[in-house]
């Protein structure tokens, strides 16, 4: 009896172990305050990031305000200007070169891909990708596929921010928000703000092993 429960205890801590080293494969953040630090008045944006065939996925999900109107743009096709609409970003940064990807979601289906290169400085936009959504109610979700040839190398950054609304009731959302006690009398929301990103890494979900593809159009790039 003695030997055998030796071996059960030896096999859940070699199991222990392993589970402990598996690569995390997905991640998912809630949006729960304002640009400024105020909690949100509503059921907060959720989005998840997880490995997809060629990019990463990027989930959303939550409350769908449908304000302002939907962009006067098919579904499933870059929009310009999206950021004037009911939308969600993530921005994903090399701060070493502030090198960074933005990523916009529009719950109509309309997308905005940005590439830049300094602190908005934007060479390339407007690029295809495969992103649907879907409508129910007052709820949205959506489905984007990134490819990996829009990402900068050594990614070590990250940020996220929902808009909705329109006029006086304009809201921003940030998840890494700025600190109340940081913000200069008459602020106003920058999503640019690169020194509030909070670490993050690519390899959390693709695993340690994984190697970001090399990508043409950031050739050239600092």
């Amino acid at each position: 009896m003695g030997a055998a429960r030796g071996i059960q205890l030896l096999t859940l801590v070699h199991f222990l172990l392993c589970y402990e080293s598996l690569p995390l494969t997905q991640m998912q953040f809630s949006i729960q305050h304002t640009w400024d630090s105020n909690p949100v008045n509503h059921d907060p944006i959720s989005i998840t990031f997880s490995p997809g065939q060629g990019g990463l996925v990027i989930e959303v999900s939550g409350p769908f305000f449908n304000d302002p109107a939907a962009p006067a743009g098919p579904p499933s096709q870059p929009f310009p200007g999206l950021w004037d609409y009911e939308v969600v970003e993530s921005f994903f940064l090399d701060s070493t070169t502030e090198n960074y990807l933005e990523v916009e979601l529009c719950p109509h289906g309309q997308h905005l891909i940005l590439l830049l290169s300094g602190v908005g400085q934007a060479f390339l936009q407007q690029l295809p990708m495969v992103f649907n959504t879907k409508i129910t109610g007052d709820r949205w979700v959506g489905e984007a596929l990134v490819p990996w040839s829009y990402f900068p190398p050594n990614i070590n950054k990250m940020n996220s921010y929902a808009i909705h609304g329109s006029g006086e009731k304009r809201t921003y959302e940030a998840l890494y928000s700025i600190p109340k006690e940081e913000i200069a009398e008459g602020q106003k929301p920058n999503f640019h703000r690169l020194e509030y990103f909070k670490d993050f890494r690519l390899q959390s979900i693709m695993g340690e092993d994984w190697v970001q593809p090399v990508s043409d159009l950031w050739m050239g790039k600092p």
